[in-house]
């Protein structure tokens, strides 16, 4: 590991924990005792980090940041998921203002992000990194400025919203009260989890169907956010609480496919087998089929859906329909 990339360790890991002992870092870093003591003193004495250590819980921490300008690390060192969170961040934040009517809102975050990504007033190294780092997504649905606010607002200030909402399975639109509960981004698109007064129950609403909203006076319904997560998420994607009963899909991927799919994420509760003959498999819960049955599509002849039945079919006749429009 660098030098640069241990300091910034070493502070991470006093941020995130509050109070860590030497051993601790030694194990955390891999570095021997007499490393880290140079390391320490190198914070503390060239980069003015308030680091100390503290007897009573024998390990080191910050204390009062001392007086004088504020401590900078050298360079620029992220792992990969801080790197990520930050990219996506500046590109969901800039994606949003299509209409300029928050750019006096988002411009102090996105200058900000520029200054974690490189450069203290947002231009030559925060501009090259974010070129030479490209986060690549799939198709987004853009979801109109005036609605977005308007939706985080009545979130934040827990006000009901009034909506007129276009179903796109019903191809027709029509208007309800919701109480809004959270704001879930999944795939380029955002959606608003909240309680329908019309259909008395949770629903998600995707924002780029939302023909109007107006903020109502009245208060939101509260629902605790673990009934929220446990409703909304138990099955797969984005549909994954619209059906109550969850079932289990049982994927075989052929050996082309196996390794790849054995690294894969579909679900945090997914299952994998390793067969003899190299292929593998993969058992995963769902609700609602409809973006599970995309997903398999996806993969093509490397796949085959075991189990249940009624998915198999499923899919069967989606390709089917497919194969039809070549004919």
């Amino acid at each position: 590991m660098a030098n640069t990339e241990r300091l910034y360790r070493i502070e991470r890991l006093i941020r995130q924990k509050g109070v860590v002992g030497m051993a601790a870092l030694m194990a955390e870093l891999e570095v021997s005792r007499a490393t880290l003591k140079r390391d320490l003193e190198y914070l503390r004495s060239r980069l003015g980090a308030p680091i100390e250590y503290d007897a009573a819980a024998n390990g080191y921490r910050f204390g009062k940041a001392c007086a004088g300008p504020r401590h900078e690390l050298p360079g620029l060192w992220f792992d990969d998921a801080e790197l990520y969170a930050l990219l996506m961040a500046h590109r969901l934040l800039a994606g949003l203002d299509d209409g300029g009517l928050l750019a006096r809102h988002l411009q102090p975050l996105l200058a900000r992000i520029h200054e974690l990504l490189g450069s203290s007033d947002g231009s030559a190294a925060g501009a090259a990194l974010n070129q030479r780092v490209r986060v690549l997504g799939t198709m987004s649905r853009p979801v109109p400025s005036r609605h977005f606010q308007r939706v985080a607002e009545a979130l934040l200030t827990r006000r009901r919203l009034h909506l007129r909402y276009h179903t796109r399975a019903r191809r027709e639109s029509g208007e309800r009260d919701v109480s809004p509960q959270r704001l879930v981004h999944h795939r380029g698109t955002w959606y608003l989890d909240a309680w329908c007064h019309r259909a008395e129950g949770l629903r998600r609403f995707a924002l780029d169907a939302i023909e109007d909203a107006a903020l109502l006076e009245r208060a939101a319904q509260e629902l605790p956010l673990a009934e929220v997560e446990a409703a909304m998420d138990a099955g797969y994607g984005v549909f994954g609480g619209q059906r109550r009963e969850r079932r289990w899909a049982l994927l075989r991927f052929d050996c082309n496919a196996a390794l790849w799919a054995s690294r894969e994420q579909w679900h945090p509760e997914q299952q994998g087998n390793w067969l003899d003959d190299g292929r593998y498999e993969l058992r995963l819960p769902y609700g609602s089929e409809t973006e599970l049955v995309m997903d398999i599509l996806r993969q093509g002849d490397e796949v085959e859906v075991l189990e249940p039945a009624s998915l198999r079919k499923a899919v069967r006749d989606r390709l089917r329909a497919a194969a039809a429009q070549y004919e």
